[in-house]
């Protein structure tokens, strides 16, 4: 992929409509075609063939946020149980990609 995909949680999905970002978050929910999972709230998804997710694990999805603010899946990691991820480094990672933007993309996409 040679666009910018900044990782985000919940919080920011409104501010990154019609995009292509990274989430890394906890499977809450399966339900056919879509899931919801939470990243710092919760973040429903659309699956695509190829994402085999499993409740409590941790996922990292690459997608494009829909009008609606949920993520269209385009590709999917599964981290494994979730306990194997210190979710507030993650978050860490998520508050310096925004604060120092200029590094990780450009705000005026």
């Amino acid at each position: 992929m040679s666009e910018s995909t900044p990782r985000i949680t919940a919080q920011y999905l409104q501010q990154f409509s019609h995009q292509t970002v990274r989430i890394l978050g906890k499977v809450r929910e399966l339900r056919g075609e879509q899931a919801k999972i939470d990243a710092g709230g919760q973040v429903n998804v659309h699956l695509n063939r190829d994402a085999h997710l499993q409740l409590n694990h941790a996922v990292e999805i690459i997608g494009k946020v829909q009008n609606d603010l949920s993520v269209k899946v385009l590709v999917s990691t599964d981290f494994g149980p979730e306990g194997n991820v210190d979710f507030s480094a993650v978050e860490a990672v998520v508050d310096a990609t925004h604060r120092y933007h200029e590094i990780f993309y450009d705000k005026e996409q």
